[in-house]
């Protein structure tokens, strides 16, 4: 990567991590503060790079989403997810605000992440077509249909696939309802995940969620397994594989490329 690649102002480093705060345009404080929270002026965005990263070759982006629970933020759930993807060559990035809001809405979460996706945009215009995936667990998982649906909405970005873990109702199928993205959304790989063991999303749920998916649209990819662990996160190595082995179009170029040119093998990536 050259010396002089940064975003937002901070120098970027090959194979490390960016802790970012970004302005909010009035658009989004506005989107944000609906429902009565606090207008956001600043985000924060993390985001991790995969060894190599240079801005100007395309790369795949994993966008994290938390539960709202708890008081939970997205940046919390970033290391269940950073080492899979980091060794497959994708960014990851997760977004919160400097502020708590009221409540931790659906409008809220996307205005941050939507304006973190903007920033990005502005230092490294070419970034409006890297593939983006999006990841969450639990609460996060359902969350994150939603977004999908809101951002393959709001313009131009390239959501090539889902991955929802721990997830126990479809919110994917009622958010293209309500938003109605582009129909090739319908076409967008989606990889569920449970827990044999899980009592929150047993994988009965699972099957329920799949099948839905399957239903409202039979265009769409839909896939489900099943681990042997409880309530958690697991084996995300095959999530990242599923990705590129159904979507070569939008994610198989861009990873056997970061494979192709790694200095590392096979053997020290594992």
């Amino acid at each position: 990567m050259g010396n002089g690649a940064t975003l937002g102002g901070h120098q970027v480093q090959s194979g490390g991590s960016l802790d970012l705060q970004f302005p909010l345009s009035n658009y989004f404080q506005e989107y944000a503060a609906q429902g009565g929270n606090p207008r956001p002026t600043t985000g924060r965005a993390l985001l991790f790079f995969p060894k190599g990263f240079d801005p100007a070759r395309s790369w795949p982006i994993l966008i994290v989403t938390s539960t709202s629970d708890n008081d939970r933020a997205s940046p919390m759930d970033v290391p269940w997810y950073e080492g899979a993807a980091i060794k497959e060559g994708w960014i990851v990035l997760a977004t919160d605000a400097t502020i708590r809001p009221r409540a931790d809405s659906t409008a809220w979460r996307f205005a941050i992440l939507a304006a973190a996706l903007q920033t990005i945009r502005h230092d490294w215009p070419q970034a409006a077509q890297w593939p983006i995936a999006l990841a969450g667990f639990s609460g996060g998982a359902k969350t994150t249909g939603e977004l999908g649906a809101m951002l393959a909405k709001s313009g131009p970005i390239r959501i090539c696939g889902f991955l929802l873990i721990g997830i126990n109702s479809d919110r994917l199928s009622a958010a293209y309802r309500d938003f109605r993205p582009a129909p090739g959304f319908l076409s967008t790989p989606v990889w569920i995940s449970s827990g044999a063991s899980d009592r929150v999303a047993p994988p009965a749920s699972e099957d329920e969620e799949r099948n839905s998916v399957l239903h409202f649209s039979a265009l769409t990819t839909s896939f489900l397994v099943s681990f042997f662990h409880h309530h958690a996160i697991s084996n995300l190595d095959f999530s990242f594989r599923f990705l590129v082995i159904v979507d070569p179009v939008c994610f198989g170029a861009v990873v056997a490329e970061y494979h192709a040119s790694s200095s590392f093998s096979d053997d020290q990536r594992s």
